[in-house]
């Protein structure tokens, strides 16, 4: 991985020096503040160029079109809400889908495999341990996001959500999100209906460049990826790590996300 990651500005591989200690902290401190942090540009040149060549071409060929009319939670309904009610507002989303099965020998998919990215990520979240997601499709996953193409407003259901930006689009396709919005206790759903109806001046941007990691508290932060403009496609990988080994989608939520149950070959 040293050519490919910056590690100087980023020592990942050095989890007992002073400055590995440094990052987690200032890591810490973002999570606490924003819901979220950064590690810009840490994806080298000769790496981010690598994943464009490596990914591009595979997206033309395989990817699995995503397209979906929706609420912020995936469901139809939810108990005590009228269906009229504004939290209940439907989006449309559409993206194209790589799964991990189609990212054998890619450096997208040696950097999510790479031992040091959730261990670094399991000492930032205070957790014991990270394990590899056990789902032969979902481990990790690339998006495709054509001109007018958006993954719109819905809230996370994992604790955490970790991306690396392949490649930012010429405009659009920016990571909106609302913080705070709702807690395990309180969803909130006036507060949820006013975002979604334009009344909410909460709404803040985190701009992203290729090569950055982002690892995102959506669980109770409301976010969408706007549509994306220009000529330029943004590509964005999803890795996922979970606090227990062998974490697998049902053949359901297969279906729903990559339109099959197994292997493509």
């Amino acid at each position: 991985m040293q050519d490919m990651l910056d590690l100087a500005r980023f020592p990942l591989d050095r989890p007992d020096s002073a400055a590995y200690g440094v990052l987690v902290d200032t890591c810490r401190r973002d999570m606490a503040a924003n819901g979220m942090f950064n590690l810009d540009g840490l994806v080298l040149p000769a790496g981010i160029e690598r994943m464009v060549r490596e990914i591009k071409p595979r997206s033309e060929r395989m990817a699995h079109t995503h397209q979906r009319r929706h609420t912020v939670y995936f469901q139809d309904a939810v108990a005590g809400l009228p269906p009229d009610h504004g939290a209940l507002k439907r989006f449309d989303t559409v993206h194209h889908t790589l799964c991990d099965d189609q990212l054998a020998g890619t450096l997208i998919h040696e950097i999510y495999e790479w031992a040091p990215l959730p261990a670094f990520l399991a000492r930032v979240l205070e957790r014991p341990r990270l394990f590899l997601m056990g789902d032969p499709l979902g481990r990790v996953n690339v998006m495709n996001y054509k001109p007018g193409e958006t993954l719109n407003w819905h809230f996370d259901r994992s604790l955490f959500t970790t991306t690396l930006l392949i490649q930012a689009p010429e405009e659009g396709g920016e990571f909106e999100y609302r913080s705070n919005l709702r807690s395990d206790a309180d969803p909130n759903y006036a507060g949820v209906a006013d975002l979604l109806d334009g009344r909410d001046p909460g709404i803040r941007v985190n701009p992203l460049a290729a090569g950055t990691l982002n690892v995102f508290a959506g669980k109770n932060t409301l976010h969408r990826v706007s549509p994306v403009r220009g000529q330029r496609d943004r590509l964005v990988a999803v890795f996922s790590y979970y606090e227990q080994p062998h974490v697998m989608f049902s053949d359901q939520e297969r279906i729903g996300f990559y339109g099959r149950t197994g292997s493509s070959s």
